[in-house]
């Protein structure tokens, strides 16, 4: 009887156990001389307890995991019985046997040898007398330390993380704590292996991501050593995975961490759904259900302040699930306070991106395109789309133009917001705005925003409008801004604030009585309106 592949004993997943290898390399193991005569290439099976045992029919005794302990004096001269009894081994799922050499054996007998080797199961003869309750004592002894260790660290980490939770916690606080328990990097994932969260040290984290499609793979094959998966269920359904990338503990702590660390992100998931969680209002989603905006955001972030250079974001630009390789980049920010929005017309369009809210009303986007797709005409149809969303008409998008090369791209969504920022004090209905406003497009408005900090600008700004912004009325202010933006249509002006033309002009005159000036003048209502720009932009 042969088996190919040998079943996992039944045991708790945090179950300490020590392999076989692990076993025979004990220096009270070591004294009997041991010897692997069959089974080599399986030592790595894990032995959940010694069992010394003489019956024919051990087998029967065994709840797998075992590693049995036996001199062989019953099965001495029975050849059947003896290759019986190593497939009854086999059958109960035993880790090993280990035959003790004497006046029963003086030799590994052949047949043991050969039914071992055909069924996969270790045998290991030992060529000096040994006393097998030393070693039971050994192994038991063990077994049970890292039993009581691993129920330590299963409350230690269980109360740790149930603490942060009930503190209020963020989602990263509680992934930074495991991966200090663990050790090594932490990454937690979609059902498509895209990535949503990570923690550890930033380096170690950066070169797991480097290649994260192959080790993904490997670890949901469960081939990648020292890379132990939990998966995230809440209420019966998957949403995600936790990995522990490298662990270098005991498989069994492993898992247990990982387990454990799963629990409390599920709780804090439904924590967090429910309002119930401290600091989170009812009805709140927390992000949970966006993790992907949430990994989009830190990726975004990172790359619009700098602070990290783009080379090293490209392998977690690539393990969230961005196309980088061969591609156009187009920076893009939309004034726009639901970051949904964006997000699901890039999927209804198939556009290949991220998006995440940086501020309260700003958005960037970050298309992803092949060479060959029209970069400009892709993202009018997207400002299109977007503006067609219910109550968001009036939407600004601002764009960069596309880059090539990814070391670009932050600079590109700099000037994206800077645009956007340039346009957001603007009356929307005064301004003929394109459906994609670049920076060619803002003009004046973009240079005195670029200078709004410099004490002179301020000073003039101050200056100028002094007479409006120290007056009681402060209505005319919008009027003046209306009238400058429209460039001076004194028809449009008065359309839009809903008064009669002769109302606007009295409100026009009031205008210049405060400030001192003559609005027909160019010369004079230019300044004006360079003030103007400059406040609102200080004050935005």
């Amino acid at each position: 009887m042969t088996t190919t592949t040998p079943r996992t004993p039944a045991q708790q997943p945090w179950e300490p156990a020590l392999s076989v290898r692990q076993v025979l390399g004990l220096e009270r193991v070591r004294a009997g001389q041991p010897e692997v005569v069959a089974g080599a290439h399986r030592l790595d099976r894990p032995v959940r307890w010694v069992h010394v045992a003489e019956a024919a029919d051990v087998g029967v005794m065994l709840s797998g995991g075992e590693m049995v302990l036996t001199t062989g004096v019953l099965l001495a001269g029975d050849e059947d019985g003896q290759g019986e009894y190593i497939r009854s081994l086999d059958r109960a799922e035993a880790a090993a046997v280990v035959l003790g050499l004497g006046r029963a054996f003086p030799a590994p007998p052949e047949v043991m040898r050969s039914a071992a080797e055909r069924c996969g199961l270790p045998m290991v003869v030992l060529h000096r007398p040994f006393p097998f309750a030393e070693l039971t004592e050994e192994v038991q002894s063990r077994l049970l330390r890292r039993k009581f260790a691993a129920v330590s660290l299963s409350e230690a980490v269980r109360t740790e993380l149930t603490g942060l939770i009930t503190a209020g916690a963020p989602v990263q606080r509680l992934l930074d704590e495991v991966a200090r328990h663990a050790g090594c990097p932490v990454v937690v994932t979609n059902l498509a292996h895209r990535v949503l969260a990570t923690a550890g040290e930033r380096a170690a984290v950066d070169d797991v991501l480097r290649d994260w499609e192959r080790i993904a793979r490997q670890a949901g094959a469960g081939s990648a050593d020292g890379w132990v998966r939990a998966e995230l269920t809440c209420r019966g359904e998957g949403w995600g995975r936790l990995v522990l990338c490298g662990y270098r503990g005991e498989r069994a702590a492993g898992r247990l961490l990982a387990d454990r660390a799963a629990e409390a992100l599920v709780l804090h998931r439904m924590l967090a759904g429910d309002g119930t969680q401290p600091g989170v209002p009812a009805g709140s989603r927390e992000s949970w259900d966006s993790w992907e905006e949430q990994s989009a955001r830190s990726l975004l972030t990172d790359l619009v302040s700098g602070a990290v250079p783009a080379r090293q974001l490209l392998p977690r630009a690539r393990a969230a699930g961005l196309p980088v390789n061969r591609r156009v980049f187009v920076p893009l920010v939309v004034r726009e306070r639901e970051t949904a929005r964006p997000a699901r017309v890039l999927r209804r369009l198939g556009l290949p991106g991220l998006a995440a809210r940086l501020a309260d009303d700003h958005v960037a986007v970050l298309l992803s395109l092949a060479p060959d797709q029209d970069a400009r005409a892709l993202t009018a149809h997207f400002a299109t789309r977007l503006r067609a969303e219910p109550d968001n008409s009036h939407a600004v998008v601002a764009a960069a133009d596309a880059r090539a090369d990814w070391t670009d791209v932050p600079a590109g969504l700099r000037e994206a917001q800077h645009v956007a920022d340039a346009v957001a004090d603007s009356p929307a209905a005064a301004l003929d705005l394109p459906p994609v406003v670049r920076l060619r497009d803002i003009h004046l408005r973009g240079l005195v925003r670029l200078l709004r900090d410099d004490p002179h600008v301020q000073s003039f700004a101050e200056r100028e409008l002094d007479g409006l912004l120290r007056g009681p009325d402060q209505d005319l202010l919008p009027v003046l801004r209306t009238y400058l933006a429209t460039g001076r249509n004194k028809s449009r002006t008065a359309q839009l604030h809903h008064v009669s033309r002769p109302a606007l002009y009295r409100r026009l005159e009031a205008i210049q009585g405060r400030l001192g000036v003559d609005l027909d003048d160019f010369e004079q209502a230019a300044s004006v309106h360079i003030a103007l720009l400059a406040h609102d932009a200080q004050q935005g």
